[in-house]
């Protein structure tokens, strides 16, 4: 556990500063800004529709008595990559991206399922 907040809380801002700062050296300040700004406003945008996308598809589910598995992790999907679009940053921004759209959603659930069905077998997650 503590290898990840180590890779979250210092690699992975420290990477996003170096890139900031080679594509205002590259780009100029005005672009780099103006990418930050955009895709923040975009992000928000797209996260805003595909989160209502999968909010009517949980409501839809769970109205036809079925289990909403894939619509909670898409939601989940969608929250955590509409987060990652907002804070300034490239790299954060690519894995946002890749997060709010269908098909690398579609190939990265199966992990997803995987690591919540390993977590529920370990007695970590108990559905009641």
């Amino acid at each position: 556990m503590m290898r990840w907040l180590i890779f979250a809380f210092i690699l992975i801002p420290t990477a996003e500063i170096a890139l900031l700062l080679y594509s205002g050296k590259t780009l100029g300040v005005g672009p780099t800004i103006f990418l930050i700004i955009a895709t923040g406003v975009g992000g928000a945008y797209l996260a805003k529709r595909q989160g209502l996308k999968a909010w009517k598809d949980l409501r839809d589910r769970m109205a036809a008595m079925e289990t909403p598995g894939n619509a909670v992790i898409d939601g989940v999907c969608i929250f955590i990559g509409g987060i990652l679009l907002i804070m300034p940053g490239f790299i954060t921004d690519i894995v946002g991206l890749l997060l709010l759209l269908k098909w690398p959603r579609n190939m990265i659930r199966p992990f997803i399922v995987k690591w919540i069905y390993k977590k529920m077998k370990n007695g970590q997650i108990i559905i009641r």
